[in-house]
């Protein structure tokens, strides 16, 4: 620590000098502090942020833990030894929330949906090419008009054709028949997704799992399912518990999630886990030994904070199930008041209520505008998207309003106060 402290030999860069570049020489830490702070002063606060999904508050003992790991090196298993058991830990929970076999299931702490997304993607598509033996060359991908960009980015960079059921008024999701009906003998997978970023609806999973059961009974076309539980993964194994979705589903292969979504993590920490070694594909796995063991490591980045896990595992002993259940029913309970006070204002159509991911997502009848709806609201410090649904839909705008775990009663009713001002000011 000494070489840094000693490291800033002259006065203080003024702040233009910041601005051009790094500076000649350094600052003391306290003019540092204070010179970055300034630069992102005046943003708007995460929790008054209803775009993402991501977790924004978390508990002081939480930041306190999360804090004193954030310099230990996830990838460094031989030298932190219980760090790899803390992971090892929470992939057999997560493993036994979706139903997995404990004596099979294997995962990876990835750091997001999205690597989890392509890594799920390429053990798809080699599969595949085993199942084909190199016999054909077109793999596709089948999915839904509200599967995450992700999934088109994995198709894009890996030369799969995304196949996407079109979506229709009313329903954005795959539906088990669309599903079947885009499979063929290049079909790498089918994408469920359990909450979509569009509207927060989980698609029908064991209805598409049936009907690709009658494709392979039908014309021997045996597809696997993965399933994008990003936001929906540590929701419904504690609200939907009748809900099949996950492992008890032979066909459903791999699932990911996001910790730091409804996991109550901070970014950035996403799961992905296979029903057996198998379906992982041990091909795509690298043997490294500089790091004092021999191991091998599947994920896609290499290097990175142990933080993130073990506030994973910190939330699990903490809450356990009942708490992570009492979180989130409070959370889609604010979600669905907060729908109801939209819908009563008569000006709005919902296509999303709260009921299965906390999210309130909506269009508007004329002559509101949801794009001046959304500057209105950001005059008063609240951030909230608005986007286009599918072009089959004609473009038509939406808007979206994520309740996390940090929402309160309060808070919607200072929403709905705002939105129902801007409502009066259109009449």
């Amino acid at each position: 620590m000494s070489a840094l402290a000693n490291a800033a030999e002259e006065p203080l860069c003024s702040s233009t000098q910041l601005r051009r570049g790094i500076p000649d020489f350094g600052m003391d830490a306290d003019a540092a502090l204070n010179a970055v702070a300034g630069r992102l002063r005046g943003g708007r606060r995460p929790e008054r942020n209803l775009a993402t999904f991501l977790t924004t508050s978390i508990e002081p003992e939480a930041q306190q833990l999360y804090r004193a790991y954030l310099n230990y090196n996830l990838v460094d298993r031989e030298q932190y030894p219980a760090m790899d058991e803390l992971l090892r830990e929470c992939v057999r929970i997560i493993g036994a929330l979706w139903h997995g076999d404990s004596r099979r299931v294997v995962g990876s702490a990835t750091t997001g949906s999205s690597e989890a997304a392509l890594l799920a993607g390429v053990s798809l598509l080699r599969s595949w090419q085993e199942r084909t033996r190199g016999e054909l060359s077109r793999p596709n991908l089948v999915m839904g008009a509200g599967a995450h960009a992700c999934w088109k980015k994995f198709c894009r960079h890996w030369g799969v054709e995304a196949r996407i059921a079109p979506a229709r008024a009313g329903r954005l999701a795959l539906d088990g028949t669309a599903a079947a009906d885009l499979c063929d003998e290049g079909t790498i997978g089918v994408i469920g997704i359990l909450g979509s970023t569009l509207d927060g609806r989980y698609e029908p999973i064991a209805e598409i799992a049936a009907e690709l059961d009658r494709l392979d009974q039908q014309r021997g076309i045996d597809v696997p399912v993965h399933v994008d539980a990003a936001s929906g993964g540590f929701i419904a194994p504690f609200l939907d518990t009748e809900l099949c979705w996950d492992f008890r589903i032979p066909r459903v292969v791999s699932i990911n999630a996001s910790g730091h979504k409804s996991g109550m993590v901070l970014p950035g920490l996403g799961w992905l886990l296979w029903c057996d070694r198998g379906r992982r594909r041990p091909e795509l796995g690298i043997r490294i030994n500089y790091l004092g063991g021999d191991d091998t490591h599947y994920e896609l980045s290499f290097s990175r904070s142990a933080a993130p896990v073990v506030l994973q595992y910190y939330n699990f002993v903490r809450f356990g199930f009942a708490g992570f259940r009492a979180v989130h029913a409070r959370s889609r309970s604010l979600a669905r008041q907060l729908a109801a006070r939209l819908h009563d204002t008569g000006r709005f159509r919902l296509l999303g209520d709260g009921s299965e991911l906390p999210v309130v997502a909506l269009t508007a009848e004329p002559p509101i505008k949801l794009r001046r709806l959304a500057m209105h609201l950001a005059d008063r410090d609240w951030a909230v998207p608005v986007y286009t649904l599918p072009s089959e839909l004609d473009g038509v705008e939406a808007m979206r309003v994520v309740v996390r775990s940090d929402f309160t009663l309060e808070a919607v009713e200072d929403f709905t106060a705002a939105v129902e001002e801007f409502v009066s000011t259109v009449n």
